[in-house]
């Protein structure tokens, strides 16, 4: 596993292939994950007419179709949603560590699936990117609790082949600068680094006190992506 490891030029594709293929649906080279699991699809990296062809024809007419970071662009009557720039962020490979000390994750909590509401409602209030009825079952989700209200949360998301993202990555408003987030990323990153695994993540370019926290946090920038949605025909 190295940064140039080619499954993160493509992680839609990498994960729907791989631990994530019960969650997808496919035809030919084209993929998507189930409704209210994720809204990526994937068309690989080298796409043709066909493989476009196949995902209109996996999504259906007028439906929205979110190609993450693919770099490819779909044919000309695909109708633009949105383009926001941002970066792919990793871990530097060393040592794998050994498994967190005690009260490494204090004041953490798994989350399941009786707190989908609230994980929503947070998401809601706090927009960190989508987030869907079924996200979760994606991998693990951390949160924060005070008083018994969930004030902060983050999870794993993408997870090609010797990966795993950390992302929705959010803390309610009245509860900033306490820490929560470094604590919720940090206690993934070392779940994730124990199972011989390495984390990344992304960020959009303009969210300049995100991407400060992951480098504080010891990520570093792989490289510049640009986040695209359509339409389909």
């Amino acid at each position: 596993m190295n940064d140039d490891d080619p499954v993160l030029d493509d992680p839609v594709g990498s994960s729907l292939g791989g631990r994530h293929a019960h969650l997808a649906r496919r035809l030919g080279r084209a993929a998507t994950y189930l409704p209210d699991v994720a809204t990526f699809s994937s068309v690989s990296t080298d796409p043709d007419a066909e493989d476009w062809a196949d995902l209109a024809k996996l999504l259906g007419p007028g439906a929205f179709a979110d190609m993450f970071g693919c770099p490819a662009l779909p044919p000309p009557h695909w109708k633009p949603v949105f383009s926001l720039e941002g970066r792919q962020m990793v871990r530097p490979g060393g040592r794998r560590p050994g498994p967190p000390g005690p009260g490494s994750e204090a004041g953490v909590v798994e989350l399941g699936a009786d707190a989908v509401p609230e994980m929503l409602d947070l998401v809601a209030r706090t927009g960190p990117g989508p987030f869907w009825p079924r996200t979760r079952e994606l991998g693990t989700y951390l949160g924060v609790r005070v008083d018994g209200t969930l004030v902060a949360m983050a999870g794993e998301r993408l997870r090609p082949p010797g990966w795993t993202e950390i992302s929705a990555v959010c803390t309610a408003p009245g509860a900033r600068g306490q820490g929560h987030a470094a604590r919720l990323v940090s206690a993934l990153t070392a779940r994730v680094l124990t199972r011989g695994e390495r984390p990344f993540l992304h960020v959009a370019e303009a969210n300049t006190g995100a991407i400060a926290l992951y480098e504080r946090l010891g990520f570093e920038t792989r490289r510049q992506v640009t986040f695209r949605g359509f339409r389909t025909p």
